[in-house]
């Protein structure tokens, strides 16, 4: 049986973040800007749905807040937010 994209996706970022608390975002933040690109995310291997997800203001980049944001959602259990466009 296959797993839904958003119940993998929801997987996948709460182990990385219980594994390492904090650091899940400056592992793909590789320039250390701040910021995950759309770039950045690619190429960590990540699927792009993910990143969709955690854009939550559609600006081809996720920042902090929007991180923190997005493991809020997935901890209690809430449904992350419908994938918009692809990241620019």
């Amino acid at each position: 049986m296959r797993m839904p994209v958003a119940a993998l996706l929801a997987a996948t970022l709460a182990t990385a973040a219980q594994a390492q608390p904090g650091r899940f975002f400056d592992a793909v933040d590789a320039n250390g800007d701040g910021v995950i690109s759309a770039a950045e995310w690619k190429a960590s291997g990540r699927p792009p749905e993910g990143f969709r997800m955690m854009d939550q203001n559609r600006d081809g980049k996720v920042t902090r807040a929007e991180g923190r944001a997005a493991m809020e959602r997935i901890r209690a259990g809430a449904a992350p937010a419908a994938p918009a466009a692809s990241p620019k």
